[in-house]
């Protein structure tokens, strides 16, 4: 029937997995919508009835059972090609009755508006009288393909929720993505983060498909975690779903302000691993390295001994900071929380120019700083953006800026300007340019020579 599309098409933008495969979408996805000043939060659910693959129906069942307790208006979707169907039939009797938690906290309450998607043509519009026989009333047709009646629709919404608070929601404070290889532990993550259980958990890999974003409060606070598709090899992705789950997780990364690399401490760190890490460094993204499943491997190694397993293999890493937790348990998850807040405003933190030229002042005249083709002399530096933290120095020759020189660098600043655990990017630009636009160089994030420990 088309309820991702639909979801989408009123969200205006690709959020949740479209594919003609029913049973694609499996948790709650969710968006904020906005028209005329006035703004409700949209969910999108699995399809009920539908035989998933991997055998998830009563995980699938269970989330929309709690998309509708929490809803103020339920978007009951029909396919108008399809006519009245069985399964419609069931779906309605189910609204009008509710049923387990639904029919104890808000009976005969729903507030229930009924969508004739794939109405393509005004012609169309009168085959959905049939759907008058569910008991909700005239159905708005629509068409998400060929963009028919959404104005109609999100007006309808915004007049069933006058009760409601349709006001603009605070913004974010900050943005946390949880990435990782596949089975890593990221759904259960989010679950021990909310103290409930929000994402479907399963061991079967691959079971998160979307990328979920999720608000809640902290310290006053509103954040946003966001649960992402477990990332596999490449050459591995069997299908269309799972290379759309891939670009969620990549895009993810992306928009987050800070990441928290999920390694499942039970296996040997893998070619996904590296290469989502190799993202995050490539995008200059604050990172957390979360070694999870802690309680199952930690007979086998000591902290100190793996974070040198990780500082070899995940080298571009080597300033992010580890934690070692057992989400299943939500150990150390409140310890982790916390960090992150310390991490973002670490790499938020802007830096006034009399301090930041203090240090350039102090590393130059340490011993070794000089590049392979020469002595670089920083005259001047500022900072010019957070997150990433990024100084424009002005320089006697930019091309002197090689990556050994940036390493040693960089990794002064971030001791010397207590801002060593997230990343740094330096831009080189010539003393004697007359133009304004700096000239970037390459970042190195490999292990600076001043790092200090990393153990949390």
């Amino acid at each position: 029937m088309g309820k991702s599309s639909l979801f989408n098409w009123l969200a205006g933008r690709m959020i949740s997995i479209v594919e003609p495969t029913p049973g694609v979408t499996r948790d709650r996805v969710s968006a904020v919508v906005e028209r005329d000043g006035k703004y409700f939060e949209l969910v999108d659910t699995g399809g009920y009835g539908v035989v998933d693959a991997d055998h998830l129906e009563s995980h699938v069942h269970q989330q929309i059972q709690l998309a509708i307790e929490s809803a103020d208006l339920v978007l009951f979707t029909v396919d108008i090609r399809e006519g009245l169907m069985t399964l419609d039939e069931t779906i309605a009797r189910l609204l009008r009755t509710g049923h387990g938690e639904a029919k104890r906290s808000r009976e005969h309450s729903l507030n229930i508006v009924g969508v004739a998607n794939k109405a393509d043509s005004p012609k169309q519009f009168p085959e959905a009288g049939i759907f008058g026989k569910l008991g909700f009333g005239e159905f708005v047709c629509v068409s998400a393909k060929n963009n028919v009646n959404r104005a109609l629709l999100i007006d309808t919404i915004l007049e069933r929720l006058t009760s409601v608070d349709t006001t603009k929601p605070v913004e974010a404070a900050m943005k946390i993505a949880i990435v990782g290889k596949r089975n890593a532990g990221k759904s259960s993550l989010v679950n021990a983060i909310l103290g409930k259980e929000r994402v479907i958990v399963s061991e079967i890999p691959g079971t998160t498909r979307d990328a979920i974003d999720i608000r809640f409060e902290k310290d006053g606070k509103t954040i946003v975690v966001i649960d992402t598709p477990g990332v596999r090899k490449k050459g591995k992705l069997t299908g269309d779903i799972e290379f759309y789950s891939f670009v969620r997780a990549t895009s993810s990364v992306r928009r987050a302000d800070v990441t928290l690399l999920l390694i499942d401490a039970t296996t040997p760190v893998s070619q996904p691993d590296k290469k989502i890490a190799k993202l995050i460094v490539d995008e200059h993204k604050a990172c957390i390295i979360v070694v999870n499943k802690w309680d199952l491997a930690k007979n086998q190694a000591v902290t100190g001994q793996y974070e040198e397993y990780l500082t070899k293999v995940l080298p571009g890493l080597s300033h992010a900071p580890i934690v070692f937790t057992t989400a299943t348990q939500t150990k150390n998850v409140k310890s982790m929380l916390d960090l992150t807040v310390e991490i973002f405003k670490q790499a938020t933190t802007w830096i006034s120019t009399p301090k930041l030229n203090k240090a350039l002042e102090a590393i130059k005249y340490e011993q070794g700083v000089a590049s392979k083709g020469g002595k670089c002399k920083i005259y001047y530096g500022t900072q010019v953006a957070v997150n990433p933290i990024t100084i424009l120095t002005f320089v006697n020759n930019p091309k002197l800026f090689d990556d050994n020189f940036q390493r040693f660098i960089i990794g002064r600043l971030g001791g010397l300007l207590s801002i060593s655990e997230v990343p740094i990017r330096l831009v080189a630009r010539s003393h004697r340019e007359p133009s304004p636009r700096p000239e970037p160089v390459r970042q190195s994030q490999g292990k600076g020579k001043h790092r200090p420990p990393r153990k949390r």
